[in-house]
């Protein structure tokens, strides 16, 4: 598994002995097993056994393994059971989206509120929670009749442009598998209990000539048409009389990280929705750059696999 970058600044030099240490506390030695596991040698050999770690950090090897067995028990380690080595655990990789996740809200904030502005309808930022999008945060529309926020909200990606657009960048066979895991996903995962009300009811069952998405072929070809333009638009297609376009956000590393979404009535913007798709889509550009991402308007497809 790849070391997200949140980490990759606590790494140090693989096979390396640490210097000489003062008395430190618990905590400091458990982040030092937790930098050690983070390095280049841990992530090259998937882990590294009790001895290593105990050889490395310059501890006794029954303290280390009492260690390391209270940060399994927090999640914060894992362990193989086959190799009887340890690696981060997932908890770690939580923590590290959230953090990301919480930069990413607060500089896109501005851009979502600029947008409202603009295009007085109300917008969205999002990203990919395995099969579902999560809506991070929405700035509402100031018309007195406009979509609702949708944050907290989790929906089914194939479902929304969203979502179609946060995989447009993985390959076929990545697209494949996910598609195989979640194409029969629920519209709403959590209705109830996050999502805003509105004007606009849910479609749970929309008619099949309002969908984009009916089974992995026409999925495939969704995903080119959103390389091709560099948006998606959604046409009825989860709420009823309510249109949307959604575009990509790249970080600096090149990946499709959010998307960014803007929801109108069909009544208001029904007729002006490839419009709406390459505003949005010039407004993801402008995202990507404030993160250090490549000046691009359409994905490049990844080959190394999607990230889940």
């Amino acid at each position: 598994m790849a070391t997200p970058d949140y980490f990759a600044a606590m790494t140090r030099t693989s096979g390396s002995r640490p210097p000489a240490r003062r008395n430190t506390s618990g905590l400091a030695r458990d982040l030092e097993i937790l930098d050690l596991l983070a390095s280049p040698e841990a992530q090259r050999e998937g882990g590294l056994r009790v001895l290593r770690i105990a050889e490395l950090v310059g501890r006794d090897k029954a303290a280390v393994s009492r260690a390391l067995a209270t940060l399994a028990d927090a999640e914060l380690l894992a362990r193989d059971p086959e190799r009887l080595t340890y690696h981060l655990g997932s908890r770690l990789y939580a923590l590290a989206a959230r953090t990301g996740e919480a930069a990413l809200t607060q500089r896109a904030r501005p851009l979502l509120r600029q947008i409202v502005q603009s295009a007085r309808e109300t917008t969205h930022l999002c990203v990919l929670r395995g099969g579902n999008v999560l809506t991070l945060v929405s700035e509402l529309s100031p018309h007195e009749v406009g979509t609702a926020g949708w944050a907290g909200t989790t929906s089914a990606a194939w479902r929304t442009p969203s979502g179609r657009v946060l995989i447009s960048d993985w390959d076929r066979a990545s697209v494949d598998s996910w598609y195989a895991a979640h194409g029969r996903d629920r519209a709403l995962v959590n209705p109830q209990e996050s999502r805003a009300p509105g004007a606009f009811s849910v479609l749970v069952e929309p008619p099949p000539d309002t969908l984009a998405v009916r089974d992995l072929a026409t999925l495939h070809t969704e995903l080119e048409q959103i390389r091709q333009r560099g948006y998606a638009t959604s046409d009825e297609e989860l709420e009823q009389g309510v249109v949307a376009a959604s575009a990509p956000v790249w970080d600096a590393t090149g990946s499709i990280v959010a998307a960014l979404n803007v929801s109108a009535p069909k009544s208001r913007l029904g007729q002006r929705l490839e419009d709406l798709g390459a505003y949005v889509a010039r407004c993801g550009a402008t995202l990507s750059a404030e993160l250090g991402g490549p000046a691009r308007s359409t994905a490049a497809v990844r080959t190394t696999g999607a990230r889940r």
